[in-house]
């Protein structure tokens, strides 16, 4: 057994915190000011809270469905095809504005980007949906899930819109919807039931947040 000597430790004092100039005081800060310190937020008792919340239920999720016998797929996040052809995408591209990479036109047409020297010799866009990718193992391994970042360029500022969400899509072979009905539900009650019995008190925190933020 090793045992160390305190008297050879030794801690040296490189600089002190200015009270004034710190960006994060003791008091309440709201979202968009803790947006704008992103190395500092999860400092705070707020976004720690969300981050251990999230953690549960990614863990829940997984759980789930390997539980339920689904078969974790990983989605391509670059992808050449529209999923869903609803809204606005991301698109990846290494040719930029490039002069070089432009289609002759006719006198005073502007140039085409020649997408044949792009990386992928055509446009390519960050993915919406990972639904057509899964769906193709479903058919081979039949009770299949995806769950990963996706994204939508759509420009609204409303809170059901994000640039980039994680989303979970199951894919289930030989049912009617009222067995994907039932997985949905149970989903949801499995995973409340995980962060309840495992972040009760992070919940109870927000929870006195949110009175807090409506009085």
């Amino acid at each position: 057994m090793i045992v160390s000597d305190p008297s050879t430790h030794v801690a040296q004092v490189l600089g002190f915190v200015k009270d004034m100039q710190y960006p994060m005081a003791k008091k309440y800060h709201t979202v968009e000011h803790l947006r704008t310190h992103a190395h500092l937020r999860p400092r705070t008792n707020f976004i720690s809270c969300v981050a251990r919340i999230r953690s549960a239920l990614s863990f829940a999720t997984h759980l789930f469905f390997q539980t339920n016998g689904f078969l974790y797929v990983h989605t391509p996040i670059i992808t050449a095809s529209d999923c869903e052809g609803a809204g606005e995408l991301f698109q990846v591209t290494t040719v930029l504005d490039n002069e070089v990479s432009k289609i002759p036109q006719k006198q005073g047409e502007p140039g085409k980007v020649d997408y044949t020297k792009d990386f992928f010799s055509k446009p390519a866009y960050l993915t919406v949906s990972g639904q057509l990718s899964v769906e193709n193992y479903a058919c081979s391994l039949s009770n299949v899930y995806t769950f990963g970042p996706t994204f939508r360029a759509e420009n609204s500022n409303t809170t059901r819109h994000l640039a980039e969400f994680w989303m979970i899509e199951p894919e289930m072979c030989f049912c009617d919807l009222a067995d994907i009905m039932d997985c949905a539900e149970n989903y949801v009650k499995f995973c409340l039931n995980y962060v309840i019995d495992n972040n009760l008190s992070d919940i109870e925190f927000l929870s006195e947040r949110l009175k807090r933020e409506n009085d």
